[in-house]
């Protein structure tokens, strides 16, 4: 996929960069303390069995984002795979 999408429509696997965050209020704040920021990679680690949250690799540290907060978060597929340190 070349174009933007939402962090929310990504599958299980899916790795992506971070192009831009919709998001206000204290959860930008809080995406932000956790480093999401424009260009930052993530990997879509799994959904919950209900379908949400979803779970992200980001910088290292899985974290659980609700699906109203990750469709305001647009990222572009990653065609390299992630090198985490």
């Amino acid at each position: 996929m070349d174009h933007d999408h939402s962090l929310a429509a990504m599958a299980s696997g899916e790795r992506a960069v971070v192009t831009a965050l919709y998001n206000t209020g204290g959860m930008r704040r809080r995406l932000l303390d956790i480093g999401l920021i424009e260009g930052t990679e993530v990997e879509c680690l799994g959904r919950s069995p209900g379908g949400d949250p979803a779970a992200y690799l980001i910088r290292g540290a899985v974290i659980a984002i609700r699906s109203e907060d990750g469709g305001k978060i647009r990222v572009r597929a990653c065609k390299e795979a992630a090198k985490w340190i």
